[in-house]
C-alpha cells in the first residue's frame, strides 16, 4: 500500500477530515528528534502487522505508521479493533532500545499509556485513566469506558507499539456499550492532528527519560507516574490467568517490574505479569 503524502480531496464526514500528512510531518520530524519518518495510509488491516513486516527487513527507530481506517486491528488476547474512517487514531511506532536491558522491556506498553494519557490531557483536555496493563479508559455520564487500547510487540531488533483511540466515535457507532470516545467524554478538541502530535511528542518525551535511566522504571519516574494514573489500583479485581486460572484480590502496587500485585484474602501478594483484568468495583458501580 503506498502511503498517502497529501490530504485526501474526497471525504464523506466533514466532522472527520483527513490527516493532513506534510504538516504532521514538519511538526515532528526534526533533527536529533526520536520520530524519523512517518507515513500515513487510507485503509489497511493492521498498522502493528505492517510495521513489524518492515521491521523484519530492516527499520530505523522512530518509523511511525499510522492508518485512516483499520480493517483488522489487534488487540490484546487477538481481540479485534474496528472503527469509522477517520473515527480515531490507529498507529504503531517502532523503537529500538538496544542499550537497554531486555528485561525491561515490559515496560515499554506501561510507558506509552502514560505518554498517551499525559498527552490527551493537555491536547483533549480529557483525563484519561490506565487500566493495567494497557488499555485506556474515559468516564462518561459517569461511567467508566475504555476508548483505547495499546499492543507491543517484538518485531526485528526492537518493539512495534500500536495504539487505537477512540476519538470522535458517537453513542450509536461503539463498538459494545462499554465502550467510550474522547467526543463523549467531553474533549474539548477532537483534532486527530492535535491528539496526535500531543501523543507522540509526550511518549518521545517518556521514551527518552526512561532510556537515559537504563529502563529503571523508579529513577525515570515512570512507575510512580502510571501508579498515579492507574484506575486499577485500590480496586478488587479478578485476574484472568494463562491456564485457564482466576485470582481474585485488591490491587495495591505494579512493582518495578510492570507487575500488578493482588493481595488476596488469604494474606498473600501475588504478582500478576499477564492476564486479563476484569474490575469488579468500577466507577458508577460497572464493571470494566
Amino acid at each position: 500500500m503506498t502511503p498517502s503524502d497529501a490530504p485526501q480531496s474526497r471525504w464523506s464526514d466533514l466532522d472527520r477530515p483527513p490527516l493532513n500528512v506534510p504538516a504532521l510531518r514538519r511538526g515532528l520530524l526534526r533533527p536529533g528528534g526520536l520520530w524519523t519518518s512517518l507515513d500515513v495510509v487510507e485503509t489497511t488491516g493492521s498498522t502493528n502487522s505492517d510495521l513489524a513486516r518492515r521491521a523484519a527487513e530492516g527499520l530505523e527507530e522512530g518509523a511511525v505508521l499510522v492508518a485512516e481506517e483499520q480493517t483488522a486491528g489487534r488487540g490484546r488476547l487477538d481481540r479485534t479493533w474496528t472503527a469509522p474512517a477517520r473515527s480515531g487514531l490507529f498507529l504503531s511506532v517502532y523503537l529500538k532500545p538496544g542499550d537497554v536491558p531486555t528485561e525491561r522491556w515490559g515496560w515499554l506498553p506501561l510507558l506509552t499509556g502514560v505518554a498517551t494519557a499525559t498527552g490527551l490531557a493537555k491536547a483533549a483536555g480529557v483525563d484519561t485513566a490506565l487500566k493495567w496493563p494497557n488499555d485506556l479508559l474515559v468516564t462518561v455520564d459517569g461511567a467508566e469506558r475504555k476508548a483505547g487500547g495499546i499492543l507491543a510487540e517484538r518485531a526485528g531488533d526492537g518493539v512495534v507499539i500500536g495504539m487505537g483511540l477512540n476519538v470522535s466515535l458517537r453513542t450509536e457507532e461503539l463498538p459494545v456499550p462499554t465502550a467510550g470516545s474522547l467526543a463523549l467524554a467531553g474533549a474539548v478538541s477532537t483534532d486527530r492532528e492535535t491528539l496526535l502530535r500531543g501523543v507522540l511528542r509526550s511518549l518521545e518525551h517518556w521514551y527518552g527519560r526512561w532510556r537515559t535511566a537504563d529502563g529503571d522504571a523508579a529513577a525515570s519516574g515512570l512507575q510512580e507516574a502510571y501508579a498515579a494514573g492507574c484506575a486499577t489500583l485500590g480496586r478488587t479485581v479478578r485476574a484472568q490467568l494463562p491456564g485457564d486460572r482466576t485470582l481474585t484480590g485488591e490491587a495495591v502496587a505494579i512493582d518495578s517490574d510492570g507487575r500488578l500485585l493482588l493481595s488476596t484474602d488469604d494474606g498473600l501478594q501475588e504478582p500478576v505479569s499477564a492476564g486479563d483484568i476484569v474490575h469488579l468495583r468500577g466507577i458508577g458501580g460497572g464493571l470494566v
